[in-house]
């Protein structure tokens, strides 16, 4: 990407994590800002009369009243379950068996996947989500869709394929071996290409040998320079298939610690029912908890301690986690975490609602040195929002004080119709 441009309208930034100091100090909004942007990254953020004058020769996209800031990050989802999102009533293994293997066995077919690729793309840059880390199946091709149709898109992406080697249909399984052979194949396919990123994969505990979670280990040790994701502690059910399994593990967290699976880099989705020593483990080695608020009301998992575990220092990403999770729109997805922090009895201010789905998710992600923040040098991957998209909203905004105010119904009652202008590497998209 190459060129200057300069966009125009109010933005929205962040110095610090405002679950850690106060709101005021820790965000950064312009009435009437701008972000220059040069061969695709943010060159400089401020007034808006003052970039206009420091760089006249700019071309300038003025978006008015509009809100400009980081593009949302998601930082766990399945896009392999698009096709089958909002789908009625089950509990978390019911859903697995039900809806989502029956599903992820057609992604053998590489046509069907990478149609799923590029429809999933269409749904979430219509949201305002610029990054996505996403499970794929275990079928290499499934891995092969996404990273090409991300690459096609120019967007920063991450993901990996699902490992499963039991308490799965045979044509969903694959062995300890080949589960090492083929995320090391498409980890060295694919990791670092253009703006792509491997996530080792190991779907959970229970469709996992300790065979395989020991190779998937073996394999995170060769390369700690990728992330690993999985799931852990969602609904107690399963905790309680865990202890079953594995009935020689402290905890559920232990059948990954044991196996080499705990550690910086690793992304561990939902975290919900977790023990005093999962707590302290996870700060210890400072892994990544990825609050998925949507799926843990839909699927009925619990409600997950964000006021505990910020307070305790935890690194903390938001997410969607379609299908099960019942939207795509991070917009929605804060709004579940603000009805489940009101349920755990902390109401979760607008700004920590932004930070979590922009800064906060960056840095679950371990790139917050890159995206996720509207400051110079970082990649210019911006959503512009629109704070009176629909009557209810504009109504409400209309009467705001404050940029709390006004941005507090778009994330209570907004969808796709907010998003005005997506931005991806510099260029716009939507």
């Amino acid at each position: 990407m190459s060129g200057k441009s300069l966009i125009l309208g109010q933005t929205l930034g962040f110095r610090a994590d405002p679950f850690r100091v106060p709101v005021n100090e820790a965000a950064r909004h312009e009435r009437r800002g701008g972000v220059l942007i040069e061969h695709g990254r943010i060159s400089a953020t401020g007034p808006a009369d003052t970039l206009r004058a420091a760089h006249p020769d700019a071309p300038v996209t003025d978006y008015g009243d509009a809100l400009i800031s980081a593009g949302f990050i998601d930082a766990h989802a399945h896009y392999p379950q698009t096709a089958i999102i909002a789908s009625w009533g089950k509990r978390l293994i019911d859903w697995l068996n039900s809806y989502t293997f029956p599903e992820e066995i057609r992604f053998a077919d590489p046509d069907y996947a990478a149609r799923i690729a590029a429809r999933y793309f269409d749904l979430t840059l219509a949201n305002g989500t610029t990054t996505v880390c996403s499970y794929a199946t275990i079928h290499p091709e499934s891995v092969d869709a996404y990273f090409t149709e991300a690459r096609r898109r120019g967007l920063r992406s991450i993901a990996g394929k699902t490992c499963m080697d039991r308490n799965a249909p045979p044509a969903l399984q694959d062995t300890a071996q080949s589960a090492y052979d083929d995320s090391k194949a498409l980890l060295e396919k694919w990791h670092g290409v253009d703006r792509l990123s491997y996530a080792i994969t190991p779907r959970f505990s229970p469709t996992s040998t300790p065979d395989q979670l020991a190779a998937l280990g073996g394999l995170w040790a060769e390369h700690p320079e990728c992330l690993m994701q999985t799931h852990l502690s969602e609904q107690t059910e399963e905790i309680a298939w865990v202890r079953r399994l594995f009935p020689e593990a402290r905890d559920y967290l232990d059948t990954y610690e044991t196996h080499g699976l705990l550690g910086p880099g690793g992304l561990y989705g939902h975290a919900i029912h977790l023990t005093d020593r999962e707590r302290a483990r996870l700060a210890d080695v400072d892994a990544s908890l990825i609050h998925c608020p949507t799926s843990n009301t839909f699927i009925g998992s619990g409600l997950f301690d964000m006021a505990g575990l910020t307070a305790a220092g935890q690194r903390i990403g938001l997410a969607t986690d379609t299908g099960g999770g019942s939207s795509f729109s991070m917009l929605r997805t804060m709004a579940a975490a603000y009805e489940v922090g009101q349920l755990n009895g902390s109401a979760l201010h607008p700004a920590q609602l932004f930070w979590l789905a922009t800064a906060g998710s960056a840095r679950a992600l371990r790139m917050d040195d890159r995206i996720g923040n509207l400051a110079p040098g970082m990649e210019a991957d911006l959503i512009v929002l629109d704070l009176g998209s629909t009557p209810a909203i504009a109504q409400a905004s209309a009467r705001a004080e404050t940029i709390w105010q006004a941005l507090f119904p778009t994330i209570m009652m907004g969808d796709d119709r907010a998003t005005r202008a997506v931005w991806i590497n510099g260029a716009p998209v939507v």
